[in-house]
């Protein structure tokens, strides 16, 4: 009979930079917007968000009225173009993943360490983080390298997604997924309320984890993505001139509650709850886009009001880290949840899909 080998999340490292710039965000947009009633409706949107800190690697300006931050990245009527943000990518991605592989503790066993997984939607260069990552770690230099780019939020799925498949194709296998977004390079010049909004979600982190068949941390048991018809435009994410440019649509958070209620009363093996019950399921590790997001998930699956506890913590203390998020809130719950919980794991993108996964803490 054949072996059939699972997949585990062995270990989870995360970094976030040392500046928290969430007030200086908003002190800055307070200063730009001309009208009164689109301050007044921003400072309500700020105080509804449940965000309370956003971190980045750019440091907070002591004069807003100049820029919003020290390096001059973002002064009003000139912002950085791409080239300068991808500069700064190129320079201080590294130092970021390589703080949150830190965080594993894996000591000489870099050096036994058989694939590496990128996963990010913020920044390019060739050589790429994960070139520059074999080399700051001292890696073995023919580790097998693949990168996830561009693909978002839900790209945390699909980078475990790749370690789970190999995990179980080579049970010898020794997985490192970075997770890198540096979301906070990417701010626009715009008085455009719904664009001011949606960057006011967002801030940078990095997220390390271990994936191997060594039946220890969180079991991934299995993947499914859904894809929600006629919403391809509602997030977008193209690159522009200064920077890269996101579009996120109103219409999300409800797309999302309609079709997570069509999805639970469907209920049938082909549905991303595999048949299941909601009640079957003790964790519910949904990515933390935003508030308006995760109520739209509580609402449309009709969850307890604490079920999405997790991920309500993850975004109040580090906002939307794009791809990274998904995993700080899993890093969460393979430390503070009880042996045995069983979970669902899920991400939304542009797509606009839905990525998930279901997954056993094993103690």
């Amino acid at each position: 009979m054949e072996l059939v080998t699972g997949a585990y999340i062995n270990r989870i490292g995360t970094a976030v930079p040392e500046h928290d710039v969430h007030q200086t965000f908003i002190g800055f947009v307070d200063r730009l917007l001309p009208e009164r009633k689109d301050k007044l409706l921003f400072r309500r949107m700020v105080q509804r968000s449940g965000i309370e800190h956003r971190y980045s690697t750019l440091t907070p300006s002591e004069n807003l009225d100049i820029a919003a931050d020290q390096e001059g990245f973002f002064q009003p009527g000139q912002f950085a173009g791409t080239a300068a943000r991808m500069n700064r990518f190129e320079t201080h991605a590294v130092d970021l993943a390589e703080r949150a592989v830190g965080g594993l503790e894996l000591g000489e066993e870099l050096s036994t360490l058989t694939h590496l997984i990128v996963a990010s939607c913020t920044g390019f260069t060739a050589p790429g983080l994960d070139q520059q990552l074999m080399e700051r770690l001292d890696l073995n230099p023919s580790i097998e390298r693949t990168l996830v780019g561009f693909m978002g939020c839900a790209a945390a799925v699909n980078a475990l997604k790749l370690a789970h498949h190999v995990a179980r194709s080579e049970p010898s296998a020794k997985v490192l997924v970075v997770n890198l977004e540096l979301c906070t390079l990417h701010l626009q010049e715009t008085m455009d309320l719904e664009v001011i909004l949606g960057a006011l979600l967002f801030g940078d982190g990095c997220a390390a984890s271990i994936v191997t068949a060594e039946p220890r941390g969180i079991a991934l048991k299995d993947f499914r993505v859904a894809t929600i018809p006629d919403t391809r435009d509602l997030i977008t994410w193209r690159i522009g001139d200064a920077g890269f440019q996101m579009s996120l649509s109103g219409e999300v958070p409800q797309q999302i509650a309609k079709a997570l209620r069509h999805e639970s009363t469907r209920n049938d093996d082909g549905g991303i709850l595999r048949g299941q019950h909601k009640d079957d399921f003790d964790l519910w590790a949904v990515h933390a886009g935003g508030r308006t997001i995760l109520d739209a998930v509580e609402q449309g699956l009709e969850l307890a009001p604490d079920a999405l506890r997790w991920s309500r913590g993850v975004l109040r203390d580090f906002g939307n880290m794009s791809s990274a998020t998904l995993m700080f809130v899993l890093n969460r719950m393979m430390h503070q949840a009880p042996p045995d919980s069983k979970g669902i794991g899920m991400a939304f993108g542009p797509g606009l899909v839905a990525e998930t996964f279901r997954f056993d803490i094993t103690g």
